[in-house]
């Protein structure tokens, strides 16, 4: 098990937190013959959507780094209640996925919810091959939003 940590996301994490999103859409738009230009100011544009979206929807929610070795990996952003904790986003760099990081972090938060009372929810896109990990850690479907799913976890 790899040894990571969690720091807040600053100003000057901003350039690493943009390439992230970036990273994590790269291969939806490799078939659209768009050059990478072009690919380059869409991802902008949606990072910025995203953004703002998430700071009018989940405004106090903490937005969080996952580190390894002082590198940043990941981004983890949470927003929580007495009774929920939402898992807003969370997205590790393409050469970070698959050693088992998010597994990890989301028995943790799963582990601290169930001890504050809360219940764990997250939405996940349909194809998205992460879904696999969360039905194995026992999330289960709440909503079905078409695109994406709203799934919770009651541990």
């Amino acid at each position: 098990m790899l040894t990571i940590s969690l720091k807040p996301v600053t100003a000057a994490d901003l350039d690493f937190v943009r390439a992230l999103y970036a990273s994590t859409r790269q291969h939806e738009l490799a078939g659209t013959g768009w050059p990478q230009a072009q690919i380059d100011v869409f991802l902008g544009q949606q990072f910025q959507a995203q953004q703002q979206h998430y700071s009018r929807f989940y405004p106090e929610a903490s937005h969080e780094l996952i580190v390894f070795e002082d590198q940043p990996i990941g981004r983890l952003y949470l927003d929580q209640d007495p009774a929920m904790l939402r898992i807003v986003d969370i997205a590790l760099l393409p050469d970070w996925c698959g050693r088992g990081i998010g597994s990890q972090l989301l028995r943790q938060l799963l582990g601290q919810a169930s001890t504050a009372g809360q219940v764990v929810r997250i939405h996940v896109e349909r194809h998205n091959p992460a879904l696999r990990l969360y039905q194995r850690l026992g999330f289960t479907l709440v909503e079905d939003k078409g695109v994406y799913l709203m799934l919770q976890c009651s541990s």
